[in-house]
């Protein structure tokens, strides 16, 4: 994609995207203000001998710049740099900004947390002269602050990858098709890469056409996604193409907008890692089913359960403002398969994770510490059944602790909690030192630490070793 006065190149289509600039000459004149010596500064010259001061003049009238703004989906540091020899992904992502819509993943704060100066003072701390010769005050006023920087971070994040969404679809858009063959193909949709305009503004979205053959999708399961709100490892959709906007289109009749265009299936990835079987497989697997058990438990917290759970079926896409070689984000968009769950199939939900857990660890046999509790967890989820809360629980502590020698009853897992959170802290300083831009394991490392208690913790622990 190449952005050249005001035209975006996508593809074999050009989008002439109008910017609306202020005046050359009123920006000229407003820098060229600020950078003079005032009047009092300057050197005095024979046409202003007078020593009668001059009236100054009126302030140059202020007018906003208004830019398009687009988030990057490539090129960004991260700490994993795209492998020699592998060329990049193509832009795939919605690339204006809207910030009014960046969130929305879990209901919002009233307001977004306090940042802290680091030039505080010593009463806003919250310690006084006495509480500097208490150790225990020190600690906890430093837990505070790291928890609350740890809030502020996790929100920021959350804004920047939920940030962007496309509103519903408008009479007046207009709609271009990038492509005339689909970009994924998954168990029961073809995706195609569209773009929808919006005078000013372009998204770059996904038509999710049914494939010929396909089983007919539960309209409840479809219901249930046109209501939810934006969720980050959920589907979402905003509108249809109307029939008739794309003439060229190789379908027919109206399809469904879905907001991120998929860059392939779980299917197909785990097609791809068989071939390269990349060292971190298992860790990138534990991050998947982490995402998936997010998107579970909020099915399950509306009645609803997954009565089929298909690799074909799961999307992946780079997270927004991320490099595309990094973790990738995990779509569950089969909703089609989502019906109202029975008060008996309260662990359905567990049963299948855990078969495709154990189909994920037979593909490549080896022993880490991560497998041994991937296979320990399998076992539990089919003996156990628990919620889709706790499998979140015990695989955030597969990942990231507290591991297996700290289980039991009466371990302290508040300190442990308070060392973490603070080690984070220093992770990401000396990260963003470097240059380096936090990424979704950061984000879903920050909303572990930030969210875990003492008894979450000790939850998860019982379910994978009690």
């Amino acid at each position: 994609m190449e952005l050249r006065s005001g035209v975006v190149c996508l593809g074999p289509h050009i989008l002439h995207v109008l910017t609306p600039l202020t005046s050359h000459s009123l920006l000229t004149g407003e820098v060229r203000a600020h950078l003079l010596p005032s009047k009092a500064c300057r050197t005095p010259t024979s046409r202003s001998s007078s020593t009668v001061p001059q009236p100054l003049p009126p302030p140059l009238p202020k007018k906003t710049l208004a830019r398009a703004r687009s988030l990057p989906t490539q090129g960004v540091l991260s700490p994993s740099p795209t492998p020699a020899g592998q060329p990049p992904r193509p832009l795939t992502g919605s690339c204006s900004v809207d910030e009014s819509q960046a969130g929305g993943d879990e209901a919002r704060p009233a307001c977004p947390p306090a940042e802290l100066p680091f030039c505080s003072l010593d009463m806003e701390l919250g310690l006084s002269l006495h509480d500097l010769h208490c150790p225990e005050a020190v600690h906890a006023v430093l837990a505070a602050r790291q928890l609350e920087g740890l809030r502020t971070v996790h929100s920021r994040l959350r804004a920047r990858f939920l940030g962007g969404r496309p509103g519903p679809c408008r009479p007046h858009h207009s709609f271009r098709l990038l492509d005339s063959l689909p970009c994924v193909k998954s168990g029961d949709s073809l995706y195609y890469r569209i773009v929808q305009v919006d005078k000013e503004t372009w998204h770059v979205l996904a038509a999710k056409v049914p494939k010929p053959g396909a089983k007919e999708p539960h309209p409840w399961g479809l219901e249930l996604q046109a209501s939810l709100s934006p969720h980050f490892n959920l589907q979402g959709l905003c509108g249809q193409v109307p029939e008739g906007a794309l003439p060229e289109a190789p379908w027919i009749g109206p399809v469904v907008l879905a907001a991120e265009v998929p860059e392939r299936t779980v299917a197909q990835w785990l097609v791809e890692a068989d071939a390269q079987r990349p060292p971190d497989f298992f860790w990138a697997v534990a991050l998947m089913l982490l995402q998936l058990s997010r998107a579970l438990e909020l099915l399950e917290a509306r009645g609803a359960t997954l009565t089929e759970l298909r690799p074909e079926n799961l999307l992946l896409v780079a997270p927004r403002g991320c490099a595309a070689s990094g973790h990738q984000r995990l779509l569950l968009a089969d909703f089609g398969r989502v019906h109202s769950r029975p008060s008996e199939a309260l662990g359905a939900h567990a049963l299948q994770l855990g078969r495709l857990l154990r189909t994920l660890l037979d593909r490549v046999p080896l022993a880490t510490p991560l497998t041994a509790g991937l296979e320990r967890l399998a076992a539990q989820l089919a003996r156990v059944q628990p919620s889709a809360t706790l499998m979140r629980g015990a695989l955030q502590a597969l990942l990231w602790g507290p591991g297996y020698e700290l289980r039991g009853r009466g371990t302290a897992l508040g300190p442990w909690l308070r060392v973490r959170r603070a080690l984070l802290v220093l992770h990401l300083a000396q990260r963003a030192a470097a240059g380096e831009v936090p990424g979704l394991e950061d984000w879903l490392c920050c909303e572990y630490l930030v969210e875990a208690t003492e008894a979450s913790m000790g939850h998860a622990l019982e379910l994978l070793w009690g």
